[in-house]
């Protein structure tokens, strides 16, 4: 499974494996792991949960790799009520056919549903 380096206007936040995904959607999910970066903008994040989030200019690369290439990226932050692993990283409209290359197990996972 890959790795997943999360920037917030070109500072590392975190991290994630985004070990979920919705392929006909193009979205990625996984638990976000803060790095030292995010105390930063943890409080404003967790303020815009659920609400816009492009002013953080989140972006997710591949370690070692390209940019993935989606609409957006955005982090549910519930930790202050849940605990320190509720924490999401949710990435929306990931192109294709770079979303299979990226994430083939999700691929295969949603065919397994439908037997496609």
């Amino acid at each position: 499974m890959s790795r997943f380096e999360v920037f917030s206007n070109g500072q590392h936040i975190g991290w994630s494996n985004l070990e979920l995904g919705d392929p006909p959607m193009g979205v990625a999910t996984g638990v976000f792991v803060p790095g030292p970066g995010y105390s930063c903008i943890q409080e404003q994040v967790r303020a815009f949960t659920q609400r816009d989030q492009r002013h953080f200019n989140f972006t997710v690369r591949v370690v070692g790799g390209e940019e993935l290439r989606a609409s957006g990226a955005s982090i549910a932050d519930y930790s202050a009520d849940c605990g320190a692993d509720a924490i999401e990283l949710i990435v929306l409209g990931i192109e294709y056919p770079g979303y299979g290359e990226i994430f083939p197990g999700h691929v295969e996972a949603y065919r397994r549903q439908f037997d496609i």
